[in-house]
């Protein structure tokens, strides 16, 4: 029954809207990490964890929102990893800028 409580209430509709800010940063997986942005992404991510930690605490859970925040968190911190191995740890970058 609580699951039904949690499914159809007003609280159903925000996490699963926010599915779309997910599938975005997996289709961004393609485009070249320089024009990733360090604000955006940072954002998403930190969302992702603040919200997950919200969807467990809260009486019914919402695994709805646990789902899409950890897929917000992961993707987001992935983005990040690619743009700071690009902006920092690019090995091509040191080879072009000696010769």
């Amino acid at each position: 029954m609580l699951f039904l409580i949690s499914f159809f209430t007003i609280h159903f509709w925000a996490p699963t809207f926010k599915w779309g800010i997910s599938i975005a940063n997996v289709a961004d997986f393609a485009i070249p990490p320089e024009k990733l942005s360090y604000p955006q992404q940072i954002v998403v991510a930190v969302s992702g964890v603040i919200w997950s930690r919200y969807g467990v605490v809260i009486i019914p859970k919402n695994w709805n929102l646990i789902s899409v925040n950890l897929a917000m968190a992961g993707t987001g911190m992935y983005q990040l990893s690619r743009k700071i191995r690009h902006d920092y740890f690019d090995d091509e970058k040191d080879a072009v800028a000696k010769e």
